[in-house]
């Protein structure tokens, strides 16, 4: 429960762009095309990955995962986007801030575990290839999925209550295009230590720990590679794997900078741009990147579309 005595704010303002006020019906058709594309593009890789016999693997069972997940988390903060850049009223609700951005971070936490999940995969596959299916079983995968999701949402629910019991008594305008965590932190008028070693903590643990699980899988891939003979055998494994890194180092770059460097009034701006290129590109990239490097996929996908009504 939120704690009315803590706060003399109902609402708070999300400023969003509105400093570009003759860009708003561009930039609301933009992303209007941009969600489109992120539920279309998703959506057919889950469609595809669950119809399609020869895409029943870990593998495939993961990338649904992830494009169910860009699905969800940009639906927290997309649409309530687009509503802002055509309305003048730019509120939202003391309770919506906060579950807005308890789903956005639960979401994209368990997206950080999803990728070490998939890093794993692809090295159980390439560096063991002979126990491949006894060690991914389909209880692993499960776990791999359902045990971050509920870790995730442990560790966030602490995380926002922290936050939203603050008094905050000064300016509710927040200098982002959804609720999010720092800026929020910048209008609280008492002392935010514990919120700030509960935030470094939670960072190290969801955005640190499957970062080093990731890296420790691709060192052990790449050691895998190198010992093979053939050239073209090298080429062919490495290919299965370049889709998930770049994924990786999309997501990766951007969320890390964005949330691990300090917030100034210089790289207020840039951390804004930083969270909008992960919360909502990155979902907008993730089918094109693994449609168009992945030969599976594609050969599922031109059946679908060639089949005969």
């Amino acid at each position: 429960m939120i704690n009315e005595n803590h706060t003399a704010l109902s609402d708070f303002i999300l400023l969003g762009y509105s400093e570009f006020p003759v860009l708003q019906v561009l930039l609301f058709v933009v992303f209007l095309f941009i969600y489109v594309g992120i539920i279309l593009g998703n959506g057919l890789t889950i469609y595809v990955t669950l119809t399609d016999a020869a895409l029943d693997s870990p593998m495939y069972f993961f990338l649904r995962n992830l494009s169910f997940l860009e699905i969800c988390y940009t639906s927290v903060t997309l649409p309530k986007m687009l509503v802002n850049f055509l309305a003048e009223n730019k509120n939202i609700s003391f309770v919506g801030c906060a579950v807005q951005m308890y789903v956005m971070y639960v979401l994209a936490s368990t997206e950080c575990f999803l990728l070490a999940a998939m890093a794993y995969d692809r090295y159980v596959a390439i560096c063991h290839p002979l126990h491949y299916k006894l060690i991914m079983s389909k209880e692993l995968c499960l776990k791999l999925v359902t045990g971050p999701l509920i870790l995730c949402m442990l560790v966030h629910v602490g995380q926002t209550y922290l936050l939203f019991t603050l008094p905050f008594c000064g300016s509710h305008e927040i200098n982002h295009f959804f609720c999010d965590l720092s800026p929020l932190l910048e209008l609280a008028c008492a002392e935010i230590f514990v919120n700030e070693v509960y935030l470094f903590a939670a960072t190290t643990v969801i955005l640190i720990l499957p970062f080093f699980l990731i890296v420790a899988s691709y060192v052990k891939i790449i050691s895998a590679i190198l010992k093979m003979p053939s050239a073209e055998g090298r080429k062919k494994v490495f290919a299965t794997c370049s889709s998930h890194l770049i994924m990786v180092s999309l997501f990766y770059g951007s969320a890390t900078i964005a949330h691990l460097t300090p917030r100034t009034e210089e790289t207020r701006d840039i951390n804004k741009l930083l969270s909008l290129f992960y919360a909502i590109l990155v979902p907008m990239f993730n089918p094109i990147v693994y449609t168009l490097r992945n030969r599976e996929v594609k050969t599922c996908m031109k059946k679908l579309f060639n089949r005969k009504p």
